[in-house]
């Protein structure tokens, strides 16, 4: 069966709900490892197939928690992946971009393959109290989430990438 690693960070639930909704759908077609970012590692890359990177967007940029996976982890598996896919899921306070563009040069640098634009959840917190609240991402958001888990399930479960 294929195996698909699902590495989050999330502070006030929004990333771990995308996350947890990829994860549901794509148990459906895939062996899923679903990671909070500061338990995972090289030997989680390793083992699966393909990706998904569910990060929350903090200061412009991707939350220093998933920063410190992707620094663990960049050499010790670099070369080892190259050509595995992944998709990446971004929780944002404002636009998520820029969090979006580090995580592709990431993904770059492994050679891995992007096989599907970012998805950018943007929660719209702007002041202090809303972007420290728990986050409650709505429902037809979290659709977008779990077509993304049971593509890339069924893609790798079928052989596609």
């Amino acid at each position: 069966m294929a195996r698909l690693l699902i590495v989050y960070h999330s502070r006030t639930g929004g990333s771990r709900q995308m996350a947890d909704a990829a994860a549901q759908a794509a148990s459906a077609e895939a062996e899923v490892s679903l990671k909070p970012a500061e338990q995972a590692g090289p030997d989680d890359l390793l083992a699966a197939d393909g990706y998904i990177f569910c990060a929350p967007e903090n200061l412009a940029a991707l939350s220093g928690v998933i920063k410190d996976f992707f620094d663990r982890c960049y050499y010790p598996v670099l070369g080892r992946i190259e050509g595995r896919p992944y998709v990446q899921m971004i929780c944002a306070g404002s636009d998520g971009q820029n969090a979006a563009r580090q995580l592709a040069r990431i993904a770059t640098g492994w050679r891995l393959k992007e096989v599907q634009p970012p998805l950018i959840i943007c929660t719209h917190a702007q002041t202090p109290e809303a972007i420290l609240a728990k986050k409650t991402i709505p429902e037809d958001e979290l659709n977008k989430c779990r077509e993304i888990g049971a593509a890339l399930g069924a893609g790798l479960s079928l052989g596609v990438f």
